[in-house]
This record gives structure tokens, sequence and C-alpha cells, in this order.
């Protein structure tokens, strides 16, 4: 396998992951009482993943010359 096709995987598994948190914060705020620090956790995990798909992203893409 390339280092292309091991990003390309990594990116599908954190995007799945991305996806998962945004059904459990809904599934949170669904079920009062609302657990405010798990929510937090949560939406702050997804944020982690949000810059390691961006940063998967951009190796992917080629450099562009301007």
């Amino acid at each position: 396998m390339s280092d292309k096709d091991d990003l390309g995987e990594k990116l599908s598994d954190l995007t799945t992951e991305h996806r998962r948190l945004d059904d459990e914060i809904a599934e949170c705020l669904e079920t009062p009482p609302f657990d405010q620090l798990e929510i937090q956790r949560l939406k702050k995990r997804k944020l982690v993943l949000k810059d390691k798909i961006n940063t998967i992203k951009s190796q992917l893409l080629p450099d562009i010359i301007a």
C-alpha cells in the first residue's frame, strides 16, 4: 500500500468517527437533563478530528505553484 492509500484510509476512518460524534452529540441533546460537560468533551474531540481531517486532505492535494 502506498502512503496515499494509507492517508485515504485514515481520512475515511476519521470522517466516520466525526459523523459518529455528530450523532452522539445530537443524542445527548435529545435526552434531558443535558450533560453539558459530556457535550463539551464530544465537541472538543470533534474539533480535533476536524483538524486531523484537514491536515490529511492538505497532504493528499498536490502543491499548486501560483
